[in-house]
């Protein structure tokens, strides 16, 4: 466990609950599916549509080779990233991508690769990759800057 309080189980956990909390707060009604539920962790009922599958993936922050990482297979609607114990004067940093937009900008190895289906981004440069997510509480559909 290192330095830290919490095992990584309980930490995904609370990310998981972080997130169904902050969309519920932001009007979205939202809660976490009991553990090892098949595909994704959270569902929400946006007002605009019908209920929507939320993949969450929690990581502590830090700069390197440490990646985020979900399998081409895996069945969700919305990615969502909690990021503890960033830089600067955010401790956390929340993303939440619409699944297309994240399979678009996902990076993936070669299809002989044993790791063929994963797709993942380093997490050093989730914030810059995807700013128009952060805190997207209200599930917005935004655009990616060029």
């Amino acid at each position: 466990m290192g330095d830290r309080l919490y095992t990584s189980k309980q930490m995904g956990d609370a990310a998981e609950m972080l997130i169904a909390a902050e969309l519920t707060l932001a009007g979205i009604p939202a809660l976490k599916v009991p553990d090892n539920w098949p595909g994704y962790d959270v569902i929400a009922q946006p007002p605009r549509c019908g209920p929507v599958r939320i993949s969450v993936k929690s990581r502590t922050f830090k700069r390197g080779a440490d990646f985020v990482v979900y399998l081409e297979s895996d069945i969700f609607d919305w990615l969502a990233v909690v990021l503890l114990h960033c830089e600067g004067e955010r401790q956390r940093r929340f993303f939440l991508i619409p699944r297309a937009v994240a399979d678009a900008q996902a990076r993936r190895n070669k299809p002989t690769a044993k790791t063929a289906l994963e797709r993942y981004w380093r997490i050093d440069e989730f914030a810059e990759l995807f700013a128009a997510f952060e805190d997207n509480f209200e599930l917005a559909l935004h655009e990616l800057s060029a």
